[in-house]
C-alpha cells in the first residue's frame, strides 16, 4: 500500500501522447500548482509548485483528448523516483506523478 497524492492546477504545457511497442498509450506533462500567504513582514508571498507527470492506456488518450496548456485538472496518483543520465553524462533525478485518476476542473 502507499500513500496517494492529490494535486489540482494548471497544465504548464500540452500533453505529448506516445505509445509503448505494446501498443498502449502514455501521457506526459507537467501541472502547476501554487499556494499564496502573508510572510512576516505582511507582504503577500506566493509558492509555486510543479510537477511531472505520467498517464497510462485509455486515460492518456481521454486526457490527450480534452485538456491543453492552462486547462484546469485534479490528478490524483502516487509519486515515482525516477533517475537517468543526461546527454552530457551527469546523473539526473527527480519526482513525478503516476497518474491514476484524474478530472478536469472548470475555472470558476
Amino acid at each position: 500500500m502507499y500513500n496517494k497524492v492529490v494535486m489540482i492546477g494548471n497544465l504548464t504545457r500540452d500533453i505529448e501522447l506516445r505509445y509503448l511497442p505494446s501498443g498502449s498509450a502514455v501521457a506526459k506533462s507537467a501541472v502547476a500548482t501554487s499556494h499564496k500567504y502573508k510572510a512576516q513582514t505582511v507582504e503577500q508571498k506566493e509558492e509555486v509548485c510543479f510537477l511531472d507527470f505520467s498517464v497510462f492506456g485509455k486515460s492518456a488518450e481521454i486526457l490527450n483528448q480534452y485538456v491543453r496548456k492552462g486547462s484546469k485538472v485534479l490528478l490524483e496518483g502516487r509519486l515515482v523516483f525516477e533517475q537517468w543520465t543526461a546527454q552530457d553524462g551527469t546523473n539526473r533525478s527527480r519526482h513525478s506523478l503516476r497518474v491514476e485518476t484524474f478530472k478536469f476542473l472548470e475555472e470558476a
